[in-house]
């Protein structure tokens, strides 16, 4: 099984990280803003790895459940 299909498997709402497309997606919010929004040094919900950005689903979800406006 290749990494494509595996990823097919889980759910995007099932995930707890997201790439910037998939948040995309899941939010309705573009890849771009969301690539803004994760360069704020005080952004909890982005994980780094090297220089790959996930965003943790959960943090995420918190995160725009408090905001009026972006």
């Amino acid at each position: 099984m290749n990494k494509e299909t595996k990823q097919k498997l889980v759910p995007i709402w099932e995930r707890i990280n997201l790439t910037l497309e998939e948040a995309a997606a899941y939010s309705g919010i573009g890849v771009g803003k969301l690539r803004e929004l994760t360069n704020e040094p005080d952004c909890d919900y982005v994980l780094w790895i090297g220089g790959k950005r996930l965003l943790k689903r959960k943090q995420f979800e918190k995160y725009l459940e408090k905001q009026f406006s972006i």
